[in-house]
C-alpha cells in the first residue's frame, strides 16, 4: 500500500477541506493556502495510500469510498491533536480563534439558536464561526461539525454530549379543526381524532399523559398525515389537518399568532432535552467547551 512514511496532517487538513467544501478552489480559501497547494497535499496522500480518495466532476468533487473511511477514522484523532496543541501553545487567556462550525436543525436555528451564535461571535472575534442547518441528522466527523445542538432524545451513543436545557411539548390544534372535529376533554378522546404525526419520533402514535395530580393516561392515536421536521408539522395543524405535539418553541409561536390553540393544559407530556453533542475523544476543543458554556447560560436566562 505504498511508503510507510509518515502521513504530513497537513495533507488530511487539505482532503478534510475539500470534502466539507465540495471542491479544490474552496478549500484553498478555507484554509488559506492556494488551489496548488490543496491539489498536491491530495495527490501525494492518494499516492501515499495507493487509493482515490475524491471523484470530481464538473459540478463537485465527492469522496470516495475509500476517502469516506481515511476521514471517518482520522478526522477525530487530527481535531484532537490539534486542539490539544493549541491549548499547550496559547495562554489560557488568549483569545479563541480558528474556525468554529456549529449545527442545528434549521427551525431551531430560526428560533433562537442564530441570535446567540450571533452574541457569541460579537465576543470572539477572533473566530469564524459557521452555522450549518439541516432537517436531517448529520455525521459530525464526517462533515467537520465541532458541536452540534440537538433536541429531543439523543440516539447515537458514540458522540459526546451535555443536556443544556429542557423544553416542553404541547398538545395543539388550529381553531378552524376545534370548530369542525370539537376539542377533546380527556386525553383518551384524542384517539377518535385525526392525528399529524411526526415521523422523525422513535414512537409517534403513542403518547403518555400525566395530570397535575398524577394520574397517567396512555393513547394510540390514528395518523394519515406525516411530517420529518417541525416546520411542515406546524403548518400542516394550522391548516386544519388534525391534532398534534410540538415543542414548545412552535406551539407557543402558533398560540400567539392565533393560528393555534392549546389542548389539555391540565395534563402534561413528557419533556424533551436540549444536547450539545460533538464528536468522539478525550479532549474537548476550548472553543467548543466556552460556546457550550456559553449557549448554556443563554438558554438559563429569563424567558422574556
Amino acid at each position: 500500500m505504498g511508503s510507510r512514511t509518515a502521513i504530513d496532517l497537513n495533507a488530511l487538513r487539505s482532503v478534510a477541506a475539500v470534502a466539507e467544501t465540495g471542491g479544490f478552489t474552496a478549500a484553498a480559501e478555507r484554509l488559506g493556502v492556494t488551489k496548488a497547494r490543496v491539489s498536491l497535499d491530495v495527490a501525494r496522500l492518494e499516492a501515499r495510500l495507493g487509493a482515490g480518495l475524491f471523484t470530481r466532476t464538473t459540478r463537485r468533487t465527492r469522496l470516495t469510498e475509500a476517502g469516506t473511511a481515511l476521514l471517518h477514522e482520522a478526522l477525530a484523532p487530527l481535531q484532537q491533536i490539534e486542539s490539544a496543541l493549541a491549548a499547550f501553545s496559547q495562554p489560557r487567556a488568549a483569545a479563541l480563534s480558528g474556525p468554529l462550525r456549529i449545527a442545528s436543525t434549521a427551525d431551531y436555528a430560526g428560533q433562537g439558536l442564530a441570535r446567540a451564535v450571533a452574541a457569541f461571535a460579537a465576543a470572539q472575534p477572533a473566530l469564524q464561526i459557521e452555522l450549518r442547518s439541516s432537517d436531517r441528522v448529520v455525521d459530525l466527523v464526517a462533515e467537520g461539525i465541532d458541536v452540534a445542538i440537538r433536541l429531543g432524545w439523543l440516539r447515537d451513543s458514540s458522540l459526546r454530549a451535555t443536556r443544556l436545557g429542557d423544553f416542553e411539548q404541547h398538545l395543539v390544534a388550529a381553531p378552524a379543526y376545534l370548530e369542525r372535529a370539537g376539542t377533546p376533554k380527556r386525553p383518551e378522546d384524542l384517539a377518535q381524532h385525526d392525528w399529524v404525526a411526526l415521523s422523525l419520533l422513535r414512537s409517534p402514535l403513542t403518547w403518555s399523559f400525566v395530570s397535575r395530580s398524577g394520574e397517567r393516561r396512555q393513547v394510540r392515536m390514528k395518523s394519515r398525515l406525516r411530517a420529518d421536521a417541525a416546520l411542515p408539522l406546524r403548518a400542516l395543524v394550522e391548516a386544519g389537518a388534525g391534532i398534534s405535539v410540538m415543542d414548545q418553541f412552535h406551539a407557543e409561536a402558533g398560540v400567539r399568532a392565533g393560528t393555534l390553540r392549546r389542548l389539555l393544559p391540565e395534563w402534561q407530556l413528557p419533556a424533551g432535552g436540549i444536547h450539545a453533542v460533538w464528536p468522539p475523544g478525550r479532549h474537548v476543543p476550548a472553543k467548543v467547551r466556552a460556546f457550550i458554556d456559553f449557549y448554556a447560560a443563554w438558554l438559563a436566562r429569563p424567558r422574556r
